[in-house]
């Protein structure tokens, strides 16, 4: 069947997204027959005003400049994003939004889709999706977050909703707000905050959200919702004029996350909130439906069978869709543990705000707002001209030029555990690179806790003399360079191929055996089964660590790192999912810590007072029944109390069957809460890419550090680049005195040629 001549389109579901899907594909093709059922009233709807981006508009305008031209007559425009924390209000410009009412935008769809023929069945429920399939061309499941259409296919499509912890009230207020409004009230019983933004000349819409302890402390659950809407006005009474909330069809909710493991289905397929939820703090909803009825209509038209447009259009928007549900889980978890970003001064709480979702940044900020984004600055203490990266830390007794460290990174080529002429190389040109920091990868303590035959090691004194020539070489060819060593025992992850050999795949001889917390193998039927520690055992690894510090001390090292993450030895103590000891080692969190602690203990006071220590950790297992965040708060504190003075936040890697949450920069949350729940200085690590992340995580107080390992495999002198790019000669980026002549970029070509004088 021809996609483009499917005369039949059922679409279930009069929102934004449906009716425009309809009025798209009929205007493509006339000759189709559209049906929108809708079982409310036309007159009905959820919300008030609706958002919409210049991108999404451009493609409105692109596709249908009838629909365009009306909402453009409809829109209010506004710039500014007002912050209101503790009595004080702080204003960033140059954001752009646009925004209209609701029942407008639906009544603008409405006479366009009567315009081009489309029938809508108003206060009408549809029939059942089976029956729909069997008697149209196409089925356009656009029916919101409850779909039934969704349900009824529930075993293809394969939806998962995760419900949030906060709980939210949509309103309405009779004054139109001249910026986008984030107001935070401070109750006896915890945060609440307002999101706030103008519709039409005369009215905004109001969402007051809070932390669902919140809610349920001030005794909103036990009210109904107009008390509910009174007491709302009465906290926000400044900010409302004195003016009343009011609701339509408004009740207390949590906001759920939908996904779906298919968007279609034979003839059916699914759009914007049926397919897909994202939180309304990135005001994406209608976006996105829209934006889908877009691509849905153009695969349509591009494709000649509609399964093959289906495919298609689930190809292109799956991406998009997945990075805004990334941005708007950072949004909402940002919101979610509000309470623990209340005391950061104000301009760095308003910088964190606004970056919250990663999509805003230190540097288009800068573009957009330069006078906000250097008071911003100004407070952090950061030197006019200076990147945030650029800035000194202080970390024990040792000051890093910047913040950029270069993470440790496993590189498989060591003989007997002696680095050789590739880690002189390696190491060396990254130290030459322009970071703070730069760390080995891990260093194993005994020849038994290597991961495969090429790790490094530091359990000899062939290994510590050939590391000396290495922090060495660092330290005179880049006068100023740190170099960390990570020490580390593989546990039940060790005896396997190099990684380019098969990544965790047993040796296929010359095996060694393994010990772990618990004789529990990393991949079961696969990985060799390791023998649980004994005491005795316990104290030879212990005495290994110190052993190993004493070596890392006279090897030249200026930091000392403890690996007790990603499913090695000391993390394995950790996780419930691989100590399932009963003595003293196991048990609650307690148990599981002490060993850790006592290798921590070891290894303080084997390293010289002066000398910075860390702790990396997995902040979680990425697995069900894992270590809770919580208990990763309780752990990181021990770490602290016994002589951490910071914690490289890492996560997973514990368990074989983990189910990461992977994007831009996903592993920093996890920092961020450590850092500012405990004090704690943290590392952020995983997936960062840019010196734009860098800056913005450091401004925003999420971290202290950011280490990077891709971008400096990739390039080497990422950090100089970084740099140069940004046009920063300071001392927090000295280039060695051989390569001064290369500290600006090449030319690319002519750039001088005169311009013409006519156009024609």
């Amino acid at each position: 069947m021809a996609g483009r001549h499917a005369v039949r389109i059922a679409v279930v579901g009069g929102g934004p997204g449906g009716l425009y899907a309809a009025a798209l594909l009929k205007r493509l093709d006339p000759d189709r027959e559209v049906t929108v059922w809708e079982r409310n009233p036309a007159d009905r709807t959820f919300g008030f005003g609706v958002v919409l981006s210049d991108e999404t508009l451009g493609g409105i305008e692109h596709a249908d400049p009838v629909v365009h031209d009306a909402l453009r007559a409809e829109f209010v425009r506004w710039d500014a994003i007002d912050i209101v924390h503790r009595g004080r209000t702080l204003r960033s410009g140059g954001h752009g939004f646009a925004a209209l009412s609701r029942r407008r935008l639906l009544a603008v769809l409405h006479a366009r889709c009567r315009q081009l023929g489309v029938g809508l069945r108003f206060g009408t429920p549809a029939p059942p999706a089976a029956r729909l399939a069997d008697g149209h061309d196409l089925v356009i499941g656009a029916d919101g977050v409850h779909s039934a259409t969704r349900e009824a296919h529930r075993d293809v499509f394969r939806p998962h909703s995760t419900t949030h912890r906060c709980r939210y009230l949509w309103l309405a207020a009779d004054l139109a707000f001249d910026a986008f409004r984030f107001e935070i009230a401070t109750t006896a019983h915890g945060p609440v905050q307002l999101h706030g933004y103008p519709y039409a000349a005369d009215a905004s819409t109001v969402i007051v959200e809070m932390r669902e302890e919140v809610w349920r402390a001030a005794g909103l659950d036990s009210r109904d919702v107009p008390d509910s809407i009174r007491w709302c006005s009465e906290l926000f009474r400044d900010a409302l004029g004195g003016r009343p909330l009011r609701g339509d069809t408004s009740r207390w909710s949590a906001f759920r996350t939908v996904t779906n493991a298919r968007w279609s289905y034979g003839r059916t397929v699914l759009l914007g909130d049926a397919a897909h939820t994202a939180h309304f703090s990135i005001g994406s909803g209608t976006k996105l439906a829209v934006e889908d009825a877009l691509a849905l209509a153009a695969c349509l038209r591009e494709h000649d069978r509609v399964p093959d447009a289906l495919a298609a259009y689930e190809q292109e928007r799956r991406p998009v869709v997945a990075s805004t549900q990334r941005a708007a889980r950072a949004s909402l978890e940002w919101f979610e543990e509000l309470a623990h970003r209340l005391d950061r001064p104000p301009h760095r709480f308003a910088f964190d705000l606004l970056t919250r979702s990663r999509r805003v940044t230190h540097d288009n900020l800068r573009l957009r707002d330069p006078l906000f984004t250097a008071a911003v600055e100004r407070e952090a203490g950061v030197p006019a001209g200076t990147p945030p990266m650029f800035t000194p830390f202080r970390l024990g007794g040792l000051t890093l030029r910047n913040r950029v460290v270069v993470s440790p990174m496993d590189m498989y080529s060591a003989e007997d555990g002696v680095p050789g002429d590739f880690h002189l190389a390696h190491l060396g040109t990254r130290a030459m690179g322009g970071a703070g920091l730069v760390m080995t990868e891990m260093v194993c303590v005994t020849e038994q806790g290597r991961i495969t035959p090429g790790c490094t090691g530091l359990w000899n004194s062939d290994q510590e003399s050939a590391w000396r020539r290495v922090t060495d070489f660092a330290h005179r060819a880049s006068p100023g360079v740190a170099v960390g060593v990570q020490l580390g025992h593989s546990g039940r992850k060790g005896s396997t191929r190099l990684m380019w050999q098969g990544m965790d795949d047993p040796l296929p001889s010359g095996n060694w055996p393994l010990v772990a917390p618990s004789a529990l193998p990393y991949r079961p039927g696969v990985s060799q089964v390791p023998q649980e520690l004994d005491q005795a055992g316990l104290d030879a690894v212990r005495e290994a660590f110190a052993a190993a510090a004493e070596r890392a001390a006279r090897a030249g090292f200026d930091l000392l790192e403890l690996h007790c993450a990603h499913g090695y030895l000391l993390s394995s103590f950790l996780s419930p999912l691989t100590n399932h000891r009963t003595d003293a080692y196991g048990g609650d969190l307690a148990g599981r810590l002490r060993f850790p602690l006592e290798v921590l203990d070891a290894v303080r006071a084997a390293w010289p007072a002066d000398r910075p220590l860390t702790v990396r950790i997995s902040a979680t297992d990425w697995a069900e029944g894992g270590i809770t965040f919580d208990d990763v708060l309780t752990a990181a504190a021990a770490f602290a109390a016994h002589g951490a003075d910071a914690l490289d936040v890492s996560t997973g890697q514990v368990v074989a069957d983990e189910a990461p949450d992977y994007g831009r920069s996903y592993q920093t949350p996890f920092a961020d809460r450590i850092r500012n729940s405990l004090g704690v200085p943290v590392v952020a690590v995983g997936a960062l890419s840019s010196w734009d992340d860098v800056n913005s995580l450091l401004l925003a107080g999420r971290a202290d550090l950011c280490a990077l390992g891709r971008p400096h495999l990739y390039d080497p002198q990422w950090t100089l680049h970084a740099a140069a790019e940004q046009g920063y000669e300071g001392p927090g980026a000295p280039w060695p005195y051989p390569y001064r002549a290369g500290r600006r970029p090449p030319p690319t070509g002519r750039t001088d040629a005169p311009k013409p004088r006519l156009a024609l």
